[in-house]
């Protein structure tokens, strides 16, 4: 599976290794706050981390028995899976 995964491209391979969180807004200081920042203030930067995470999930669980699946499909950052 990881060779598969590195196949697709790298931000899919990075997306298993350091995990993918949902970016969040920053307060006039510059620290991140618990307020999810909305997904069309992304930058381009976001939305590639973003679209590796979601590349991992789809091959993990395309790649796992009716079983597993129902393990990790509640699973939001490839690397927990």
């Amino acid at each position: 599976m990881s060779v598969f995964l590195k196949s697709i491209d790298s931000r899919t391979w990075k997306a298993v290794l350091k995990g993918w969180e949902h970016p969040g807004a920053l307060d006039k200081y510059g620290n991140k706050t618990a307020v999810l920042k909305p997904e069309e203030e992304w930058t381009t930067g976001e939305d590639e981390l973003a679209l590796g995470n979601s590349k991992a999930l789809n091959a993990l669980f395309n790649g796992v028995d009716k079983n597993m699946f129902r393990l990790i499909k509640q699973c939001t950052m490839a690397k927990d899976v």
